[in-house]
């Protein structure tokens, strides 16, 4: 199979080589009309760009970097997944970079991985994209980054973000439309900036329906499976009439983990969901849909916003500039309803 080279490119379309490279590149010195012809020859060819090529003529390696404290988790895997397929997309290569912070070190580590694979920027998860020195290290190397759902120094860097008080306050007032009058909710780890955003949206909908939140129906988990089993049973042993009120009839949980530990200890129970109780969730992981019933969620569009955050990092014009709006992208959540939410 014959390899398709920028010069195959070039004389299909009728111009030079150093003209496909400005449009593969991105540049803006090239009209429409010629960019269009150029992007419809690489896509008749399949074109393939070399990326040690491109970066020896150029000032860019081509390589991005994903920085993330978890990268085993759900969210890391379609995190990842976004910014991979987009990277493919734009010929782009990722590499992903665990950031331990309460490890020894983590600050020589990150240094040497930004002066030794000369990236061209830096896409930074929560809730690392909100720890000063990290921030500082790349801006100490001058190194374009974009952050996804930081918590604050929002004018610091490119931003994609949801809105999670929105999204939070949403699926409240539909638990709200159920007939739930006692609804529990499961925080998620302090740290993430989401956390606090998701608990101020649940009490903003409970506040305006005129309901009380009970404050032994609030508990604080991490994001974890592991924390649902054992918060949902915290609240689900409650005695009706004990505390003055019993067991919620419905229960929150800040992610989809911790919502399906509360949907364990449910049936460990033999509390029945969703008729002696309505769980959810949010994320909408892959495990909200293995789970039965499948869990009614928020849809996160994580892999669009790490996506998103390609996008910024490939634009030639950005280097960290954030005054464009352009650089500050929010994007839109889902509300799925599925068989864990019912009546009272």
């Amino acid at each position: 199979m014959k390899i398709v080279t920028i010069k195959d490119v070039a004389e299909r379309a009728g111009v030079s080589a150093k003209t496909v490279s400005r449009v593969i590149n991105g540049e803006q010195h090239v009209r429409p009309e010629v960019r269009e012809a150029v992007q419809r020859v690489v896509a008749e060819l399949d074109y393939r760009p070399n990326a040690f090529a491109r970066s020896l003529s150029s000032s860019r390696s081509y390589l991005l970097g994903l920085f993330i404290d978890d990268p085993v988790s759900g969210y890391a895997s379609d995190v990842q997944l976004g910014a991979l397929m987009r990277c493919r997309e734009k010929s782009y290569h990722l590499v992903v970079e665990p950031v331990v912070l309460s490890a020894d070190g983590w600050q020589k580590q990150v240094a040497d991985s930004i002066a030794a694979l000369r990236l061209d920027g830096a896409i930074v998860t929560p809730p690392i994209c909100d720890e000063p020195e990290l921030l500082d290290l790349f801006d100490a190397a001058g190194l374009p980054m974009v952050r996804i759902a930081p918590r604050m120094d929002f004018a610091r860097s490119g931003i994609v973000q949801m809105d999670d008080h929105a999204a939070a306050k949403e699926m409240t007032g539909h638990l709200i439309e159920l007939g739930h009058r006692s609804i529990g909710f499961v925080k998620g780890d302090p740290t993430h900036s989401a956390s606090a955003k998701r608990f101020d949206g649940f009490r903003e909908a409970m506040a305006e329906a005129g309901l009380a939140v009970a404050e032994r129906h609030v508990l604080e988990g991490d994001f974890s499976f592991r924390s649902g089993l054992e918060l949902g049973e915290a609240m689900l042993r409650e005695e009706a009439g004990s505390h003055g009120g019993g067991r919620p009839s419905a229960i929150f949980a800040s992610n989809d983990d911790m919502a399906l530990g509360v949907l364990i200890t449910a049936m460990k129970l033999g509390i029945s969901v969703p008729d002696g109780l309505s769980v959810c969730g949010f994320d909408d992981a892959p495990t909200s849909r293995a789970a039965w019933p499948q869990l009614t969620t928020i849809r996160q569009p994580k892999a669009e916003m790490a996506a998103a955050a390609v996008d910024i990092l490939a634009d030639p014009r950005y280097r960290g500039d954030v005054t464009d709006a352009r650089y500050q992208v929010s994007l839109d959540y889902v509300l799925v309803k599925r068989g864990s939410t019912g009546p009272v």
